[in-house]
């Protein structure tokens, strides 16, 4: 039996999402007597890749290449990739220290195929050009961020509303405020803190805005270099719900940042595994508990604010990973219909849609028709199902779409949802592309405003 192929693509469209908002009543009043341009709201669109894998506790090799991975490189404005198990689950890594060596690597490896034209013949694959090799060289989440940056980090963090009156209607914003006096340590749970790239950033066309590590779970946002000054408000939260229900091996890491004038946020999640009868349960209890818990830290000055501390108040909220739902068939049962290419049949009994359906997880949120094969359990470096090989019922596993990428919020047109054909981990990764709509503030002469320049 071997894995299906991608199948049919949603063809892509063109969207008109622009749009004016005034308040003449309250301009009027707030522009008595002066001739100062007015400032109007309209959206604009940009492309954003959502992909999600569960590497299975294996350490890229310093040549994997994430082209396929990655086929939608200098394509999409924003990147946003997590991973799950980019470390054994052991007691090592889930008690004691996590091993963040590896998610130096994928780091490494992303940005090679990022910015191939820009890092071409400069010793990208040891990455000697980005302050020592990685590869070969332990470093601290942190430093190896840090090479990977166009933009200060404490910028991105930092609050700079103004009042609501004054964000609509003030002259061009001529007046710099004073710089927040909030403690960067209470702004994000993120362990990268402000720091300088050692690299010339202007030979880079993407840049790192986020980068977390909870144990295996791995989340990191990429962006146009040029994007990246309209990043404010970045801020990270990370929830546990793995063994005894506190530890990090299961669980989500959620970012949350405003771009523009409209709030994101990017939920990366692993939750619990299991394909008993029941199972599915949990799984919903995981992601009601990370709703209800998620607590972003409030950082603006002004109780006027939009900026949301809760998942479910963002204006876009993409989430992703591997969120372990089955699908209820016998093992023989699933394996005739692949065999059939009979996708719908399959999705009839998939665990997520039935919960959906019933309205007991994911109420109001929306996924892609899936035209691929199930992205779990393949044997090692193969093709093949692992229930193929494997001969002992009690240790076979019936496929799955475990790895999946849903949204909430208007504003998200879904391009593309594709699974890619690798054979690192026993999971196929699974990317989504999006044409989303953000909420721009121009003077009247078309000058962009942006949240750190305003």
């Amino acid at each position: 039996m071997k894995g299906g192929k991608n199948g049919n693509r949603q063809s892509e469209e063109s969207f008109d999402s622009s749009g004016a908002r005034s308040d003449s009543a309250i301009q009027s009043l707030f522009f008595r007597g002066t001739t100062g341009p007015t400032l109007s709201q309209n959206f604009q669109s940009f492309r954003v890749f959502v992909a999600t894998w569960n590497v299975g506790g294996k350490s890229p090799p310093s040549d994997l290449n994430l082209d396929d991975i990655l086929p939608d490189h200098n394509q999409s404005d924003i990147y946003v990739l997590g991973f799950q198990e980019i470390v054994p689950l052991n007691a090592g890594n889930v008690l004691v220290i996590e091993d963040n060596e590896p998610a130096g690597k994928w780091l490494a490896l992303i940005n090679q195929s990022l910015n191939k034209q820009q890092t071409a013949g400069r010793g990208i694959k040891s990455t000697a050009s980005l302050g020592g090799p990685l590869f070969f060289q332990r470093q601290s989440l942190r430093k190896i961020s840090e090479a990977f940056r166009t933009e200060s980090k404490r910028r991105l963090k930092s609050c700079n509303c103004a009042s609501e009156l004054e964000k609509k209607y003030s002259k061009e914003f001529c007046c710099p405020r004073p710089q927040s006096n909030i403690n960067e340590g209470e702004l994000s749970s993120e362990e990268d803190e402000d720091g300088s790239s050692n690299i010339s950033t202007n030979q880079m066309k993407y840049g790192l805005v986020a980068s977390k590590q909870m144990v295996g779970i791995f989340v990191t946002i990429w962006m146009r270099r040029e994007l990246i000054q309209h990043v404010s408000h970045l801020r990270i939260f990370c929830f546990s719900r793995g063994i005894m229900g506190c530890l990090g091996n299961k669980g989500c890491i959620a970012v949350s940042m405003c771009f523009h004038q409209t709030s994101f946020c990017f939920v990366c999640s692993h939750l619990a595994s299991g394909e008993k009868e029941g199972d599915e349960l949990r799984r919903n209890s995981n992601v009601l508990e990370i709703l209800r818990n998620t607590q972003f830290p409030r950082i603006c000055r002004t109780s006027q604010t939009r900026v949301p501390e809760k998942i479910l108040k963002h204006d876009r909220v993409i989430w992703l990973g591997d969120l372990n739902y089955r699908i209820a068939l016998s093992y023989l049962e699933t394996i005739n219909f692949m065999q059939q290419n009979n996708w719908d049949a399959l999705l009839h009994k998939d665990q997520l849609k039935i919960e959906r359906d019933a309205g007991r997880v994911f109420k109001g949120w929306e996924e892609g028709k899936i035209f691929f094969a199930p992205t779990y359990k393949y044997s090692f470096n193969s093709d093949s199902y692992a229930g193929e090989t494997i001969e002992t019922k009690n240790k076979r596993r019936t496929p799955a779409w475990c790895d999946r990428i849903l949204w909430h919020g208007n504003g998200i047109h879904q391009l593309h949802y594709i699974r890619v054909e690798t054979r690192f981990s026993d999971h196929r990764p699974v990317y989504a592309t999006f044409i989303v709509d953000v909420e721009v503030t121009e003077g009247r002469f078309g000058r962009k405003l942006s949240g750190t320049n305003i």
